[in-house]
């Protein structure tokens, strides 16, 4: 930094820090522009309320804020200390009472929670001084306050202390706990003391101690444990029954632990219950506890909790009778209904009871859970609405025959089950007979019978469908080994072709890279150049024939986007005219309302032309041609008949052509490479292979229509997207440049290596060259700078090209990455399409390709590092960027362009990059941002003039975006550029420009809307 004279001020502690952070931040490039970026801050912090750093506290919180504290001797509050306001910030919003006593004054500050404490003095306590307020309790505080300003901490527990309240001397008892607060240079400022009120406790204690002499005498006589037990589960009481029946001292019991008295597994039992009472919380428990005659006591045990007339629960009475005899009983009653329940289960069975004369009384437990019906709905014969209404009258009539003729009743009916699912079950009721004679009641079961019943029916038709079955179990495994047999042909061809486009393509590249680097060296021969361009085309054909074989066994990278298709055919149709022919007349038929796809484009074209020239050739050269656009759906049906389809939406391209047409036996072959049905030499068989591959690829269905003479008919199904359309981005047409940057070049074929190295040399780059992905990291450890790293996908050795890349990029965040191959396995490309974010240039490729691929990659890699800084150090930043030339035409009435702030907002980085260009062109100040968070972020900090936003955002949508803006922002222009306007047709305060849009004119728009709305104001 340059030296640069005093500026003539004294900064202060503040200041000077954020002067030191700043620098230190590396955000600035000199002190001036340092201290004014602080001089401002400085002043918005000055205009700030000085309430501000205290929020919340309640009363006590509104009181700091609103008293004037020059009166005192701690000065105005924006005076105080960074530790004083943190402190009486702590304290104000503590739900413990605390009061801080600051300075050799002892000023107190204190919160809510000690008002209580502060009594009559309260408010004038606020701000007052502590000889001041509590003089009868001086002398105490004067030690406790010394010790705190030589640093000492004090506590204190149960400490009584004398208070006058009303004129009235009475005593307290408080925990107390004293700690210094230290200023930042060390020394004490103050004493903080949080204070815990006992006295209601003490008060308790006292009286609970004169009731339990009465309370012992009255208990003792009672045969039943009498115990009382207080929120610390201490015991308080405990009767001479409760010593028997434990064989303790009573001594031995009152003030200890219950834990210490009954042992730790017990309590460990009982601790949840005490909780609960103490909770206000009466309940009954049973548990053993205890030992009388060398026998365990079976006891019922109640909890009481002891209320307040305030509402407090200072303790639980625990109470505990003997039950050993009930529970004995009890438990053979158990332990026979747990027989009786386990032989139901054991067959299924749901027991029920009737009255003598055939109706459901009383709590029928079983039926409720089998059933679902409530009493009121089984009740006398409600039952029987649970039976089914074919098999309800018979049931009935059965019933009351067996009722009739005392008899045993058998039935079989079915029932609604709760779930309302029909059963089968078989019943079985017997009547018990009184010594009258006479029918008592009725005890039944009911068994479920359906799996048994479904067994039997099952057995039934299976013998009965033997024959038919066996024969559609041949066929249907015939049908399974020819779809294996499919499934492994195409494993295998893809194998095949995928080893073949490798090593093919990298020859391809060896002989295309020599090829574009001879022909620099025989410019003006123009017999060698013939040559050179006849070689390149037979390269052309042989890449072609390997992205066929390829698309055939579905190993292409493909790259999809969100298109719709209507589009493409219409750019398509003077292509296809040139191709097919003039005197074939084709016919364009688009449904409306035409879905999105999410398909690769280029592809899509390929099979489009692929389908029209099979065509021209089926129709010998006249004829009709049409082509059909529609919305359509694959039904579950359909897709159970045909091979790889999934039920759903499509949107479906048919071409259709007037030609000879093709019998059975064709068709099931049209879709094999090599396959053709034309002249020797006149085509390579991979035409419809290569769409149908494709088109399977992208997760489409094929299908084919022909008859002899009447012509053929082949649909593509397409999948549907619910996603806009994405835009379109125009390639770049311009001069073939290079660059300076360095390449490092990772390639494990020698001749291909050099010959990417020699085009990389020619078009100016320093190139840097490893043989594997090893040594190719060794070279990125090794601290050369590298721009672009430009590799292989099939590499040999155990480490991969893509973690190759993914650790580079860990070392060199800033390194574009770009892939090449020939056959790119699954290592970038999963479900048959790029990974996000993967940039791949396949083998073979022109020296063009490289060198427009290179500068692309080297601009969005640029791009990213930029929009990835602090929205909040842009924002500082921006204003020290100088003006940029313009060439828009400026308002007539306008004598220099007013230089607005405008918030870009787009996640399309090449689209957000070209805008950008643009508007910086026109004069205005540009904010950019990938997402709508990104953007929220930069609103916060920065005022700007206009908002331009894409409407379909990650994370935060545009609408939302533009709806945050006009409340940050009420005088923020907002225009919204979206693929689809409809979606903002209600936004009636925005401009709308429909994608693609021209930058610069949208920038002359937006320069006049500001200019007005400057002028307006």
């Amino acid at each position: 930094m340059e030296d640069r004279q005093p500026l003539g001020i004294v900064l202060s502690p503040e200041l000077e820090a954020f002067i030191n952070e700043s620098v230190a931040s590396g955000g600035y490039s000199g002190a001036d522009d340092v201290i004014s970026a602080a001089l401002r801050a400085m002043k918005e912090r000055a205009g700030r309320p000085s309430g501000e750093w205290l929020i919340g506290g309640g009363i006590c919180g509104r009181l700091i804020r609103e008293k004037d504290w020059s009166e005192t001797a701690l000065g105005p509050s924006d005076t105080w200390s960074l530790t004083l306001r943190t402190t009486v910030a702590n304290v104000a919003n503590s739900p413990v009472a605390k009061v801080l006593m600051w300075g050799p004054d002892h000023v107190m500050i204190y919160n809510d929670p000690y008002i209580d404490i502060a009594g009559a003095n309260h408010p004038a306590a606020l701000g007052g001084t502590v000889p001041g307020i509590w003089p009868e309790i001086w002398d105490w505080n004067r030690e406790m306050l010394e010790a705190g300003f030589r640093g000492e901490l004090r506590s204190y527990r149960d400490q009584p202390l004398v208070l006058v309240r009303n004129g009235v001397s009475k005593t307290f008892i408080f925990d107390l706990f004293y700690t210094p607060v230290y200023e930042e240079d060390g020394s004490v400022g103050g004493v903080l003391c949080t204070v815990v009120d006992n006295s209601d406790r003490a008060e308790m204690e006292k009286r609970l101690a004169a009731s339990e002499a009465e309370l012992r005498h009255v208990t003792d006589a009672v045969p039943m444990l009498i115990s009382y037990v207080d929120r610390d589960h201490i015991y308080r009481f405990a009767n001479a029954t409760y010593a028997e029946w434990f064989g303790v001292d009573l001594e031995n019991v009152i003030g200890r632990h219950v834990r210490d008295t009954i042992g730790e597994t017990v309590y460990a039992n009982r601790r949840s219950a005490i909780d609960r009472a103490l909770a206000g919380e009466s309940f009954t428990d049973e548990a053993n506890l205890g030992v009388r005659s060398g026998k365990p006591l079976r006891l019922e045990i109640r909890y009481i909790p002891r209320v307040e007339p305030d509402g407090s629960i200072p303790g639980v009475y625990i109470l505990g009778i003997d039950i050993g005899e009930r529970a004995d009983r009890e438990a053979e009653l158990a332990a026979s209904n747990s027989r009786f329940r386990a032989a139901m289960q054991a067959i299924h069975g749901v027991l029920w009871t009737n009255s003598a004369d055939g109706r459901m009384l009383g709590d029928q437990a079983g039926w409720m859970a089998l059933t679902g019906q409530t009493e009121e709905q089984y009740s006398g014969y409600g039952w029987a609405n649970a039976i089914h209404p074919e098999d309800r009258a018979g049931t009935v009539e059965a019933w009351q025959r067996s009722v009739a003729t005392k008899s045993i009743f058998v039935y079989e009916h079915r029932v609604c089950r709760h779930d309302g699912e029909w059963r089968r079950f078989a019943v079985r009721a017997l009547p018990i007979i009184g010594p009258d004679g006479d029918i008592l009641e009725w005890v039944g079961v009911h068994t479920d019978i359906t799996h048994q019943r479904a067994a039997e029916e099952a057995l039934r038709q299976l013998n009965e469908t033997l024959e038919a079955r066996v024969i559609a179990e041949i066929e249907e495994r015939r049908q399974a080994e020819a779809k294996l047999a499919q499934a492994q042909k195409m494993e295998t061809i893809g194998k095949l072709t995928g080893g073949v486009a490798h090593d093919f393509n990298n020859i391809l590249q060896v002989v295309s890279g020599n090829l574009q680097l001879l022909a620099r060296d025989a410019e003006g021969n123009e017999r060698v150049e013939a040559r050179i361009a006849n070689a390149l085309a037979g390269v052309a054909r042989g890449s072609k024939l390997a992205s066929q074989l390829l698309a055939f066994g579905r190993r292409q990278a493909l790259e999809p986007k969100v298109v719709n298709i209507s589009r493409f055919v219409r750019d398509m149709d003077d292509m296809i005219r040139r191709a097919i022919g003039e005197a074939i007349e084709v016919e364009t038929v688009v449904g409306g309302g035409l879905w999105n796809s999410f398909i690769d484009p280029n592809q899509i074209e390929n099979a489009l032309l692929n389908l029209a020239i099979n065509a021209r050739d089926a129709m010998d050269g006249q004829g009709k041609l049409t082509i059909e656009l529609a919305n359509t759906r694959l039904d579950d049906d359909y897709s159970l008949s045909h091979d790889d389809v999934t039920p759903g939406q499509y949107v479906m391209m048919a071409v259709t052509d007037t030609g000879c047409g093709m019998p059975p036996e064709i068709i099931d072959k049209v879709f094999e490479p090599f396959f053709s049905t034309k002249a020797e030499g006149k085509g390579s068989g991979l035409g419809l292979s290569m769409v149908y591959g494709f088109v399977k690829q992208s997760g489409g269905h094929v299908k084919i229509y022909s008859e002899v003479g009447h012509g053929t008919t082949i649909k593509l199904y397409l999948p549907r997207a619910h996603e806009s359309e994405d835009v379109a981005v125009i390639t770049n047409n311009g001069p073939v440049t290079g660059g300076s940057e360095t390449v490092l070049v990772v390639e494990d074929d020698p001749p291909v290596r050099e010959t990417v190295v020699a085009m990389l040399a020619d078009l100016g780059y320093r190139v840097l060259q490893a043989v594997d992905a090893a040594s190719a990291l060794i070279v990125i450890e090794s601290g050369i700078p590298i721009d672009l790293l430009f590799t292989d996908v099939v590499m040999p050795g155990k480490l991969k090209s893509p973690e190759m890349a993914r650790k580079a990029k860990e070392r060199l965040p800033n390194l574009a990455v770009l892939f090449t191959s020939g056959y790119t396995e699954n290592s970038i490309v999963h479900g048959g399409r790029l990974d996000p974010g993967v940039e791949l240039l396949s083998k073979p490729y022109t020296r063009e390709a490289l060198a427009r691929k290179i500068r692309h990659v080297l601009a969005n890699t640029a791009q990213r590092t930029a929009t990835a800084r602090p929205a909040a150090t842009e924002a500082l930043q921006q204003p020290n960027r100088e003006p940029q030339p313009t060439s828009m035409e400026l308002p007539p009435t306008a004598e220099a362009p007013a230089r607005f702030t405008v918030l870009l907002v787009e996640d399309d980085g090449l689209i957000r990059m070209s805008t950008a260009d643009a508007f910086q062109e026109a004069g205005f100040q540009v904010m950019e941002a990938a997402d709508g968070q990104e953007a929220l972020t930069v609103l916060e900090s920065t005022d700007v003039d206009a908002l331009v936003t894409d409407v379909n955002l990650p994370r935060v949508s545009g609408r939302e975006l533009a709806a945050r803006c006009r409340t940050m922002r009420p005088d923020a222009l907002v225009v919204f550029t979206t693929g689809d306007p409809g979606s903002v047709s209600d936004e009636s305060n925005a401009l709308v420009f429909s994608k693609p849009y021209d930058p610069d004119r949208l920038a002359k728009e937006i320069h006049l809307r500001c200019a007005g709305r400057q002028t307006s104001a």
